[in-house]
């Protein structure tokens, strides 16, 4: 039988490489494109330790476009790509929004220009819950009126939607968009992980830094928003949880079951923590007293958001299966495991 082949951009990333893992798992073959400005080309090693095959790759910039139209002249017969490759820190998109907007939208555009010439039918896309803004009524669904995002970042998922929305009404292009909320945690091989490239942006590769001494102390971000403690609330989501959501979305446009040519999904479990309860969990999984300091907010963040997952629940037959504690427990074995790791 021939494997379907799925086209996974920014694939050497946190959430690229677990849903390489899981696509494998599931028959498909995976080639990567990835610039490698974020990420390490040798996490495709652990992947390969996990599923016994290391996918094809390629590094180049999407922004590149005869690149990109080189590789689709090599490699044929691509069924469906999963659109990863972007900038994604909310901190850093606020200090440099051009080259969030220019690198963001210019990639997807490079993406649908050349699915439509090389005709590729399907996509699904990564996106984000910062397309909400801060929504007036929690929690959200997919139906939630979007506010102005807070960031650039969220700014860049917003107008990303709106164009594959646009794109499909003149095109045969089929699209799902995920939008998750907080990814965290680890594949329970400790084998691959969240791993930044300079100092973290997000809240847990920042908590298992600082617990394990490579960050003198975590930051939390304010503590007088209107929650149960003043810090802000996320629902957090397993990456292994996100990562299966991807292949059932990819089964979803292949197998023709998508009912219209554009669809949307939240990926979330439904409930949302704050940071202070998040790093009570962690203290008490990892038995590491943290250290942090609570300062002013930070531009760009939303007080409070966490999903209703019942369209995803129900309309793709997933479920996030895992909870905060695992979630947490799985980032710091991998945060333990990084020292025995040469990534490279």
């Amino acid at each position: 039988m021939i494997k379907r082949r799925i086209l996974v951009t920014g694939g050497t990333g946190y959430i690229g490489t677990h849903t390489i893992v899981e696509l494998q798992a599931k028959g498909f073959e995976v080639i990567v494109i990835d610039s490698l400005v974020n990420s390490l080309s040798g996490v495709l090693n652990q992947v390969e330790q996990i599923s016994g095959t290391k996918p094809l790759f390629y590094e180049f910039d999407l922004c590149d476009k005869t690149a990109l139209e080189n590789l689709f002249t090599i490699e044929k017969n691509i069924d469906a790509i999963i659109h990863f490759a972007a900038l994604k820190a909310v901190g850093d998109s606020v200090e440099n929004p051009l080259l969030y907007y220019q690198n963001n939208m210019l990639s997807l555009m490079n993406v649908l220009d050349a699915m439509i010439k090389f005709k590729v039918k399907n996509i699904v896309f990564s996106s984000s819950c910062t397309v909400y803004g801060q929504p007036d009524s929690l929690p959200v669904s997919e139906e939630t009126p979007m506010k102005k995002p807070e960031s650039p970042y969220g700014q860049t998922k917003q107008m990303a939607e709106q164009i594959l929305s646009d794109v499909v009404k003149s095109t045969s292009l089929d699209v799902i968009s995920l939008r998750y909320f907080n990814p965290i945690g680890a594949h329970d091989s400790a084998l691959i992980g969240e791993y930044p490239i300079g100092a973290p942006n997000n809240l847990v590769p920042m908590i298992t830094q600082t617990a394990v001494g490579i960050r003198e102390k975590l930051l939390v971000f304010g503590d007088d928003y209107n929650t149960k403690d003043g810090s802000c609330i996320r629902d957090y989501i397993h990456v292994v949880d996100i990562a299966k959501a991807h292949v059932v979305a990819i089964e979803r446009l292949l197998e023709g079951k998508n009912k219209s040519n554009y669809e949307v999904f939240n990926l979330g479990t439904g409930f949302g923590f704050t940071v202070l309860e998040t790093i009570k969990a962690f203290e008490k999984v990892s038995q590491q007293k943290l250290n942090y300091e609570i300062t002013s907010r930070r531009t760009g963040d939303v007080e409070k958001v966490y999903a209703d997952t019942q369209l995803a629940n129900n309309e793709l037959g997933w479920k996030a299966e895992r909870d905060l504690e695992n979630m947490l427990l799985t980032a710091w074995n991998w945060q333990l495991n990084l020292k025995e790791l040469k990534l490279k």
